[in-house]
């Protein structure tokens, strides 16, 4: 694979720490950076501004390990901080635990070259060299590390293009899939949101010559999450405001809406903030909604059907990644085809539902708490990009049985109570159906969800998923229980789903 390169100009120290936390935002456990440059080149101003980002500490200590020879920081991402000058053979690097600290962390070295051959070909390169009154940055590499420090690096000139360019930047939060927020400051300025959306890989085919995000309708571009937000913040729900849009590239800078959310430190859910959120749901499920709306010039997004081939595909989530994981061998053909009819009888129950936006992913850190405002304006909402038309009732289950939360039956019971009196009091509601959509939509989420963190454990490498398993096996069998889901119950009993494994 042919090297490449990226090239940026530092006019000053300033623009070298901008650099340093531009790396930082796309450093992985596994990255090396090496750094080459003259005596006064800027590269200790560089490590240092790189892990004082990563530790979100500006007044941090960053010694230079000129006589340890190596420094570790316990930051977001650990990263160690290797100074060769010193060392006498390219052996000695053994010695110093490299590259067994890579397991979990990332490692900045300096005078790379007296590692000679011990560096892995995908370690990143950055050379300061002296150009005019500053420094020209020359970043070489090939693979993911150089692809991530590129994109971030096109972050960085969407900040200057928005007129945030020298603002700092902070890592917020990363979720499931490949997007990404940070933390935007600026003195005399309100923080804002830096969204990262890069366009989705569909991956290949599996039904019908189409990946499952097609089959699922999975938002595929960050026009998803501009085209839903403008459609909740016309209807007067807190969705953040856009300051500055690239669709192109994948790129949001947006309204911070804050930090509180739906529980406490300790991580129980507060009952009457997740009361709020039912009583807001109702407020939107009791509205009609466009099917499309304009998000830039001659730019439209269509907001998807969440139809029977989307339900299956989810729903067959389970016998694909979590049936072989739990019982160690994949689902006969005779088990999918009882598992694929099962469902079909009960989605053959939903025919003539009630249909609304529904935002798909409602749990607990999607929804921000603004207690000091009133009505609809406590509750910003996030993370709605793969919102579509469907059942209202799949949305209050995702709220009731918050996957990453353990939602006690009778707290449960209040969440939808509190649901379902807001939708009375709006006008005639058929509370027999909504209960029945209700266990039929919340057994087909957390079927999904149990395959899905499967997923992110087997092919993610994101182990931490699997500790919420016991939970949404709890929460199937409260909803199996219900008659319009015997079928379903049945297979699921001759699977073993419902088993502990732990």
């Amino acid at each position: 694979m042919a090297s490449a390169m990226v090239e940026r100009f530092l006019a000053d120290e300033a623009a070298t720490m901008r650099l340093g936390e531009d790396i930082a935002m796309a450093l992985r456990p596994g990255d090396v950076v090496a750094l080459r440059g003259d005596l006064g080149a800027g590269k200790s101003t560089l490590a240092r501004a790189l892990i004082r980002a990563l530790a979100d500490d500006v007044g941090l200590e960053v010694p230079s390990p000129t006589f340890t020879l190596v420094q570790s920081y316990d930051t977001r991402v650990p990263v160690h901080h290797f100074d060769l000058y010193r060392l006498s053979s390219a052996d000695e690097l053994d010695e110093l635990g490299f590259p067994e600290v890579l397991a979990d962390g990332a490692a900045l070295i300096e005078w790379p070259e007296r590692a000679e051959d011990r560096l892995p070909d995908t370690a990143v390169t950055i050379e300061l060299v002296h150009r005019d009154d500053g420094r020209l940055a020359q970043i070489t590499g090939v693979g993911p590390a150089l692809e991530r420090i590129a994109r971030s690096l096109a972050m960085r000139a969407f900040l200057e293009a928005s007129g945030w360019g020298a603002a700092s930047r902070r890592h917020f939060v990363g979720d499931a899939s490949a997007r990404s927020y940070e933390i935007v400051s600026q003195p005399e300025e309100a923080p804002r949101v830096l969204m990262n959306s890069p366009r989705l890989v569909l991956g290949p085919p599996v039904r019908d010559g189409k990946a499952y995000a097609e089959i699922a309708h999975t938002a595929q571009t960050v026009a998803a999450f501009v085209g839903v937000d403008k459609l909740l913040r016309d209807a007067g729900i807190a969705a953040p405001q856009i300051f500055e849009q690239d669709l192109d590239r994948g790129f949001v800078l947006i309204e911070h809406l804050g930090v509180d959310g739906l529980l406490t430190p300790e991580g129980a859910p507060i009952v009457e903030r997740y009361q709020a959120v039912a009583e807001l749901l109702a407020f939107m499920h009791g509205r009609h909604w466009p099917d499309r709306v304009t998000v830039a010039p001659r730019h439209i997004h269509h907001m998807p059907p969440f139809d029977r081939p989307a339900m299956l595909i989810e729903a067959e989530l389970l016998i694909d990644w979590y049936l072989p994981f739990f019982r160690g061998n994949p689902a006969s053909d005779e088990e999918r085809n009882a598992f694929r009819a099962a469902w079909n009888a009960a989605l053959d129950r939903l025919d003539g539902t009630e249909l609304t936006l529904m935002l798909r992913d409602v749990q607990s850190p999607n929804f921000i708490w603004r207690g000091e405002r009133q009505g609809l304006d406590r509750l910003g909402v996030v993370d709605f990009q793969d919102a579509l038309i469907g059942p209202p009732a799949y949305d209050v289950a995702s709220l009731a049985l918050d996957p990453r939360v353990t939602i006690e039956p009778a707290v449960e019971r209040k969440i939808v109570e509190a649901y379902v009196a807001s939708r009375a009091v709006a006008g005639h509601f058929d509370r027999a159906a909504f209960e029945e959509a209700y266990a039929i939509m919340g057994a087909q989420r957390h079927s999904k969800i149990l395959g899905i963190f499967v997923r992110l454990d087997r092919r993610d490498g994101k182990p931490y998923y699997l500790k919420h398993l016991p939970r949404i096996r709890d929460y199937l069998r409260r909803l199996l229980v219900h008659p319009a889901l015997a079928e379903v119950r049945a297979v699921y009993d001759r699977l073993g789903v419902l088993l502990e494994t732990e």
